[in-house]
């Protein structure tokens, strides 16, 4: 494949990614960085096209070759940026314009003072160095990442330091080195773009289809609201401690509790300012806490708590600690300063208990906490700790 036709593959491709991610995304809201990166392929589409152009007539070579790498480099430039934003870091634009601005005047300079080499050498080392910035982005996750999202970081780190070489070579060795003339230079380098093309676009792609599928799979076990364990991851951790349960040792212990009366706060202030309540009482619950202990959101206002390796006595001071704490601190609403109460059932894990029967004792140890004047813990019978 001749260079001009490597140039009008990378044009086609680049329109061809940002085709992709319009019906990608088409049922969805896009997001800031996900219109980033559109931008940024459309660019570089724009950019390849241009220089497709050089010497054919079409563009003059005066206009294809400094705008068709301004465009370039604005393009490559925005979609490291677009990377950046998908790792949470949202301020890029302060960096990366200056930097894009910087890049296009450094290269129109070169072009002016030599539009062969010093062009070749500013060019090559320009888009390096925005690739290595997506690399960068990428590499922020390598820590918890997967081999696919690894194998992007070495491959883009690569490909990159290959561009960037042509500049260096042909500035330190232009008429090659070795067996490595300038023309197979050209055709290497030429090679690494259309590669980092393809992976930062279809490995975009990818790692956003596998975030997505990471999120779900978190969302099955995790209340959006609260962000807590859901009734099914709750369950899930309760299984291996009922099994404990059965063999010697310290004893652990369940806790429900439910917030007094919260229809009252949907009823007057509306549902919105009841999810803020739910969710920042349920945060001052979490505070009171051991980093063993696992609070849950079984439905609506009931919670059930953990206590691994906790008696009776001492899961009543937990539970008397969190209603204390849940008493003492107003959430603040659009609307109003809200004041919000628990009520709360203690029960130990028992040899012979299935959840049913666990559940049940402690939800009759809430009920009673309810009928005896809500805001209060109360131990299911058979506890050796009196109600507080």
């Amino acid at each position: 494949m001749d260079i001009t036709t490597m140039l009008f593959a990378l044009a086609l491709g680049n329109l061809s990614l940002a085709a992709a991610l319009f019906f990608y995304e088409y049922e969805r809201g896009k997001s800031l960085s996900w219109s980033t990166w559109a931008i940024a392929k459309q660019c570089q589409a724009v950019a390849w096209l241009l220089l497709y152009f050089n010497g054919s007539g079409v563009v003059p070579d005066a206009v294809s070759i400094p705008l068709g790498y301004a465009v370039l480099f604005v393009g490559v430039g925005l979609e490291a940026g677009a990377l950046w934003e998908s790792v949470g870091r949202l301020a890029w634009r302060r960096i990366a314009y200056p930097v894009m601005g910087v890049s296009v005047a450094l290269f129109l300079a070169c072009y002016a003072i030599d539009e062969a080499g010093m062009r070749v050498v500013a060019g090559a080392l320009i888009l390096g160095g925005l690739h290595l910035a997506s690399a960068a982005a990428l590499a922020r996750g390598w820590r918890g990442g997967s081999m696919l999202h690894r194998f992007l970081v070495i491959s883009i780190t690569l490909l990159a330091l290959l561009v960037a070489a042509r500049g260096i070579l042909v500035l330190t060795m232009p008429e090659g080195w070795g067996w490595l003339s300038k023309g197979l230079l050209q055709v290497l380098a030429s090679a690494a773009l259309y590669l980092l093309m393809l992976l930062n676009g279809f490995g975009y792609l990818l790692l956003a289809r596998e975030h997505q599928r990471v999120e779900l799979d978190r969302l099955a076990l995790v209340d959006p609201l609260t962000d807590l364990p859901n009734r099914r991851s709750f369950f899930a951790a309760l299984a291996p401690w009922m099994a404990l349960a059965r063999r010697p040792g310290q004893p652990s212990s369940l806790v429900m509790l439910d917030f007094d009366q919260f229809k009252r706060v949907n009823d007057s202030y509306g549902h919105p300012a009841g999810d803020t309540v739910l969710r920042c009482v349920a945060e001052v619950c979490k505070r009171q806490l051991r980093d063993s202990d696992q609070l849950g959101r079984l439905v609506g206002v009931e919670f059930a708590l953990l206590l691994p390796r906790t008696g009776i006595d001492e899961a009543m001071l937990v539970a008397e600690r969190i209603r204390a704490a849940v008493e003492a601190s107003p959430v603040k609403t659009e609307r109003a300063m809200i004041s919000m109460t628990a009520s709360f059932g203690v029960t130990v894990i028992r040899p012979d208990d299935s959840t049913v029967s666990l559940f049940k004792r402690a939800d009759e140890a809430l009920r009673a906490a309810k009928q005896g004047g809500r805001n209060k813990v109360v131990a299911a019978p058979g506890g050796t700790a009196p109600p507080l």
